[in-house]
């Protein structure tokens, strides 16, 4: 029962979503530019093609898997896949419990390249019982997008066969 309520629902989806024109495009090109009478698809499966086409993410997804895992350690308030934005909550390292840090990642663009991907970082200090702002090292930022790069083009090349 679980297979038919699923197509169901992205009949639905893709019905709510019908006023689109990119996904007006998308069906009546069908795939890969195949004209829609052409393709050979149920109308069902053009419906599940769309809905999932719908739910992509709006960046590069090396990028974006690559920055959810390097900052996996700390407490997430913001991810937004479609913008390409993630904003972590203060961090504070338990064998440094004076120091906390904040982190943005933005990616700003679908390729896997540096410069779409952006970090910044906020760092507080404790100093008699408030927190106080105080400079982020620059190589901290710098490390920070060299980890994320370099995983993201690990996952790029695993994700490659041969």
């Amino acid at each position: 029962m679980a297979r038919p309520s699923r197509i169901a629902i992205a009949i639905a989806l893709a019905a709510s979503l019908s006023a689109c024109t990119a996904i007006k495009k998308d069906l009546s090109k069908g795939l890969f530019g195949i004209g829609a009478s052409d393709d050979g698809l149920s109308d069902t499966k053009r419906a599940d093609l769309a809905a999932s086409k719908v739910m992509t993410i709006g960046v590069n997804s090396y990028l974006w898997r690559a920055s959810l895992e390097t900052l996996s350690f700390m407490p997430l308030l913001q991810t937004d896949s479609n913008g390409g934005v993630i904003v972590t909550d203060w961090y504070a390292n338990p064998q440094n419990p004076t120091e906390r840090m904040k982190v943005t990642v933005t990616i700003l663009d679908q390729d896997l390249r540096a410069d779409a991907l952006r970090v910044s970082a906020a760092r507080q200090v404790s100093q008699g019982g408030n927190w106080v702002d105080s400079p982020v090292q620059a190589a901290t930022v710098q490390k920070l997008e060299e980890i994320i790069l370099t995983k993201a083009r690990d996952l790029r090349r695993s994700a490659i066969p041969g």
